[in-house]
């Protein structure tokens, strides 16, 4: 049997993998979450496994926003982690954002796996888990409709990794900046978000990670010229394409 070496992008979507299925184990992901994880690998192979033109510099230009923000937040769900907790409070800290803990598939039990986890690694204050500071987000029906008064609901820039598009649509209609990871152009989060990471976001959000510190010194006028000249349905358009070469490239090596 030939083994895949570590470096190969081969082997990181195993491992990718393998974190869902323990995060599945430990009850922090939900049996739907598996799914979507297939339908990501998918996509993630079409783009090549890597990191494209278009993911730069929508990351880029989603630094520039985090810094800028007011009040920004962090959506976390169960894929998320089981998949990156570290990551996520390391940028937390980063922009000095908040955490919530937002579910589509929720019960109490996978929410406490899920906050638990996030204090492993280093969070202190998370959101999401107090009845009685919750609120509702009006236009969508799911479970995910459940915010925090003091997180998401207040928010002027939400990070949704992961995201369902009725929620990145509800959240647009508030008035909220959202900045999402979908590794699906065409999807109706990437589509309906402000700034679309197309890209694997265990590759995507250390690289994001990367970008807000070397921004941090930035002056404001710079920061908004960078979101000035991002076009997301632009770049989503170079997304869609750069699946096209890949494939049009596999094709002439099949």
């Amino acid at each position: 049997m030939q083994l895949i070496p570590k470096s190969h992008p081969r082997a990181k979507s195993l491992l990718v993998r393998e974190k869902l299925v323990k995060g599945f184990d430990n009850g922090l992901v939900a049996k739907e979450g598996l799914l979507a994880q297939g339908r990501g690998e998918a996509f993630d192979y079409l783009l090549g496994e890597k990191t494209g033109k278009a993911a730069a510099r929508a990351i880029k230009a989603a630094a520039a926003q985090l810094l800028l923000a007011e009040m920004p937040v962090i959506s976390v769900n169960g894929n998320i982690a089981a998949l990156c907790p570290k990551q996520v409070v390391r940028l937390s800290k980063q922009i000095k954002a908040k955490i919530e803990v937002n579910l589509f598939y929720t019960n109490a039990n996978r929410k406490r796996a899920i906050i638990r986890t996030l204090k492993k690694n280093g969070a202190t204050e998370i959101l999401g888990s107090k009845s009685d500071s919750s609120t509702k987000l009006s236009g969508i029906d799911s479970a995910r409709r459940i915010v925090d008064k003091n997180g998401i609901f207040v928010a002027d820039i939400v990070v949704v990794p992961l995201e369902d598009g009725d929620r990145t649509m509800a959240l647009r209609k508030a008035g909220k900046t959202v900045i999402t990871f979908d590794l699906n152009p065409l999807s109706r989060t990437s589509q309906t978000a402000s700034i679309t990471i197309v890209d694997n976001v265990t590759r995507a959000i250390d690289l994001l990670i990367v970008e807000c510190k070397k921004m941090s010194k930035s002056n404001k006028k710079d920061l908004h010229r960078i979101i000035a000249d991002f076009d997301n349905k632009k770049n989503l358009r170079e997304s869609v394409n750069q699946i096209k070469n890949n494939l049009t490239r596999r094709a002439r090596v099949a």
